[in-house]
């Protein structure tokens, strides 16, 4: 299986770091993005197969921009206080998923594209 890359939009440098860490740990290429245009160039250089956005850094209109552009990527948004509003406006910009910057679990998750795992009836 070739190796993922996921490309980083965000100015926090200690959520950046957590998230390349535990990217790291699925074997993923990691890579830094500090403004929308820097996010786009790596996601071309670096063939991303992910990005991840902080929507107080990289607007909707970049979302859906780069989504039309490079509609095999991944695109995770988040926030730090993502509301229904904004999840459903991150999918409709092309979004996979809306999360709260801090949950970098599921960050991870939707980056990678892993689903749920169901619990099952005893």
């Amino acid at each position: 299986m070739p190796q993922q890359t996921v490309v980083i939009a965000t100015r926090n440098h200690d959520i950046a770091t957590s998230l390349a860490e535990l990217l790291r740990q699925h074997r993923c290429n990691v890579q830094r993005a500090e403004d929308p245009q820097q996010l786009e160039t790596a996601i071309a250089r670096h063939r991303a197969t992910a990005a991840i956005a902080d929507l107080e850094l990289v607007s909707l209109e970049d979302v859906n921009r780069l989504h039309e552009q490079f509609g095999e990527v991944n695109f995770i948004c988040t926030h730090r206080v993502p509301d229904e509003q904004m999840w459903a406006d991150s999918l409709a910009a092309g979004a996979t998923d809306c999360c709260y910057n801090d949950d970098h679990q599921e960050i991870v998750r939707a980056a990678l594209g892993l689903r749920y795992k169901r619990a099952t009836a005893a």
